[in-house]
């Protein structure tokens, strides 16, 4: 059959911050070929799906992944010859059972989700349709507002700012390209207000800046002034969003945070004088991964106020949504393939973070590459919402790029604006 798997092939290659990651190349009987990358994560949770490292100190630091690629290449590819691609399900269902193992250590969840990805896009080009449609195929209305990372913290910049991103969110534009436009017009009035300031302009990770501030409020002054230099109202055309990355921050009796010891309550108190003061729309990750306690009481304090995102507490794993959407903890999801390694079950969590009324973000990884799968899968499954990055390095312009031509090429599509913070 021309769906039929001929070929799986995997190799190292490298990913935006230099290190190891797995690519897959596919091809079909037919001649049909696709390549898929996988993402890398700085900050992980604990409970994510296992990206699995070679641990050889003669190559890459030990972070090499010629032992994922060996797991494609010699256990997975010839379990799937002779396949079809077009039932992704049953396809992942195979990938999960040939692992064995519930965080995908065996063959690793890179091994895995590099081939889930490759199935994905080649059952797309099988029924001739862009992999938006493929996913999502009628249902598929929303191109996302982008949460781009624009000021660095934490564990993504070597600096002395806790909270680990300062997003900018261009909920007012009334199409993806305009808030594009604003986003990028904004981050470059950022980089002349930090220039003036004689700050450092050096990029983290995900492209956003990493000065030395005082405090984490400065970061957020200095976006207020950024966007009404670039001719944009606060709190109207564009809101803020946090990523605090608490788990990075937890010690045994609370949280470092600006160089205190603060209790989960004490943060919950800041949060909110924060939101009080500040446009902050969504705080992702207030809290650690195991800190159900405090979760329920941010929850229940700031949720109806703020989109309250967890990612290391839910790590795309439906087990862990559905205790939190039990518990009322958190009101929304931050959705990341290789967190839990199959492209089915990202969709299944997606589908249970909708159906508790909770908004799904697809999100990027630090450790990026030029796929721009999630873009397409953030338009797929109406998500409303995406993490991918400053308006800067390719990795992440790659995503961007891929939206601006989906609007393009589909006008029936709309731009979630405040809608997508209104689930």
């Amino acid at each position: 059959m021309r769906e039929s798997i001929s070929k799986i092939q995997a190799m190292e290659i490298l990913d935006s911050r230099g290190n190891p990651t797995v690519e897959v190349y596919l091809e079909l009987e037919d001649g049909t070929a696709v390549v898929s990358r996988v993402p890398s994560g700085a900050s992980t949770g604990a409970h994510e799906a296992v990206e699995l490292r070679d641990n050889d100190p003669s190559r890459y630091g030990g972070k090499g992944v010629s032992l994922a690629v060996k797991n494609v290449n010699e256990v997975i590819a010839p379990a799937f010859m002779g396949l079809p691609v077009t039932d992704q399900r049953a396809m992942d269902q195979r990938l999960v059972e040939l692992d064995g193992d519930p965080q995908k250590a065996r063959l690793g969840a890179n091994a895995i989700l590099g081939v889930s990805l490759a199935i994905l896009q080649a059952g797309a080009k099988v029924h001739n349709q862009p992999l938006y449609r493929y996913i999502g195929g009628l249902g598929a209305q929303l191109l996302p507002v982008p949460l781009l990372n624009v000021l660095n913290g934490g564990a993504h910049a070597d600096n002395n700012v806790d909270i680990q991103e300062f997003m900018l969110v261009p909920v007012g534009a009334a199409t993806f390209r305009e808030a594009m436009r604003m986003a990028q017009e904004t981050y470059q009035m950022l980089k002349k207000i930090l220039q003036e300031k004689n700050l450092r302009t050096a990029v983290g990770d995900e492209g956003g800046f990493a000065p030395d501030l005082k405090s984490n409020r400065e970061a957020l002054d200095l976006l207020l002034l950024a966007m009404e230099r670039a001719g944009l109202k606060p709190g109207q055309d564009m809101v803020l969003a946090l990523d605090v990355a608490a788990t990075e921050i937890k010690q045994d009796e609370g949280y470092i945070f600006e160089g205190t010891l603060k209790t989960g309550t004490e943060l919950i108190d800041y949060y909110h004088q924060l939101i009080r003061d500040y446009p902050i729309i969504s705080i992702e990750d207030g809290l650690a991964e195991d800190d159900w306690d405090h979760w329920q009481l941010l929850t229940e304090r700031l949720g109806d106020q703020v989109q309250l995102v967890g990612d290391d507490l839910f790590v795309t794993n439906t087990q862990r949504i559905q205790r939190g959407i039990e518990e009322g903890c958190s009101n929304a999801v931050l959705i990341k393939l290789n967190q839990i390694g199959t492209v089915s079950e990202t969709l299944d969590a997606i589908r249970m973070t909708h159906q508790a009324g909770w908004n799904a973000i697809v999100s990027h990884r630090s450790g990026e590459t030029e796929d721009t799968t999630i873009a397409d899968l953030a338009v797929a499954v109406n998500g409303g919402q995406i993490k991918t990055g400053a308006p800067a390095r390719g990795e992440r312009i790659a995503k961007y790029n891929r939206l601006l031509t989906i609007e393009h090429n589909d006008p029936g599509l709309e731009y979630a604006g405040w809608e997508a913070f209104r689930r």
